[in-house]
């Protein structure tokens, strides 16, 4: 399996397991990727070509779904490396086919920056056709390749209703912006109070929720299947959480996770089978796209009193040594958990 394809497998759960949820989408070609999430914004990120000599270098490209949304427009410089160069004077000129287009100013700490409206809309232009959009600090050059733009820009119109419109990015028409998809609503989920008290099992009690977890997993892979290891919690009055370690890899591991019943039968419901921590009612999933670190992929899950529901899942983008624990964060799925009194 590729990097690229590890990571947006770990995505795909997004848009599948929460039934009339809108689904967001993760597309690559060649140096550039997007991802939509589920209130239709799409953030788009392109790279250096992966042989590339010169430094490393990433844009982001944010848009939201409605009329007449502008783009969104940002430079990350390469970190990765610790001899990575650091512009002169915190300042890079902009340009396309060296065309100059003005300063973008670098935060130091981060090494990123924030296009004008004016450099957003051209490096969009170029992006759709042959353009070559360059930053320099007079010593040091650093490039985004434009291979794979066009068919991203063209998925980001598809995915928000723009193709033939006047604001579309690729495609553009005759038809008004009005008629373009509307932004969707942020989900909303209220945490509830989660337990994390450990118990301890009377053997025969043990092995039929052993006997109930292994059944559950049906066609799931579990390769490191370890029942000595089950971990209990009390997770609320007539609710369990049930732990296992589920599979390993070189870099990576994921341990399986179950609400179940306080006693038998416990009818086990399986959250994930990547789960890596739980913590103050919160299920995370966090896996690398490779053993360099410089790419991961992350979900999340809320407890509500009922149920773990998705409330995060997104990756860091393409393993490409732009910065450690990767360059941006390119979400599929968001929502909104709304701390405080219930």
């Amino acid at each position: 399996m590729t990097k690229t394809t590890f990571l947006a497998t770990l995505l795909s759960v997004a848009g599948a397991a929460l039934a009339g949820e809108p689904a967001g989408i993760h597309f690559t070609h060649h140096d550039w990727e997007v991802a939509c999430d589920n209130t239709r914004t799409c953030r788009a990120a392109g790279y250096q070509q992966d042989d590339a000599r010169g430094p490393a270098a990433s844009v982001l490209l944010e848009r939201r779904a409605g009329p007449r949304e502008p783009v969104q427009a940002q430079l990350r410089l390469g970190s990765y490396d610790e001899e990575a160069p650091v512009p002169a004077g915190d300042v890079v000129t902009m340009s396309i086919d060296r065309r100059p287009l003005g300063d973008v100013r670098i935060d130091r700490k981060t090494l990123t920056g924030t296009l004008t409206t004016a450099q957003a809309d051209a490096l969009v232009t170029a992006l759709a056709h042959t353009g070559v959009p360059q930053w320099t600090d007079g010593k040091h050059v650093w490039t985004v390749s434009g291979k794979g733009a066009a068919a991203v820009l063209l998925k980001i119109d598809e995915f928000q209703g723009r193709l033939g419109t006047a604001g579309a990015l690729l495609r553009k028409g005759p038809q008004h912006e009005d008629a373009v998809r509307p932004a969707l609503p942020l989900p909303e989920v209220i945490p509830a109070a989660a337990g994390e008290t450990e118990l301890t099992l009377a053997p025969q009690e043990r092995a039929a929720l052993l006997r109930e977890l292994r059944a559950n997993l049906g066609g799931e892979d579990c390769n490191a299947w370890a029942p000595d290891q089950l971990t209990v919690l009390r997770l609320a009055k007539d609710k369990l959480l049930a732990t296992l370690p589920c599979w390993t890899g070189a870099y990576n591991e994921g341990s399986a996770y179950w609400v179940t019943n306080k006693a038998a039968p416990y009818a086990p419901v399986l959250v994930t089978t990547k789960g890596t921590s739980f913590a103050a009612g919160t299920l995370a999933a966090e896996q690398k796209g490779r053993g360099l670190g410089d790419c991961w992929a992350r979900e999340e899950w809320t407890w509500d009193g009922r149920r773990f529901v998705l409330t995060e899942a997104a990756t860091t983008g393409m393993c490409r040594l732009v910065a450690a624990g990767g360059a941006w964060k390119l979400p599929t799925y968001v929502a909104r958990v709304k701390r405080g009194p219930r």
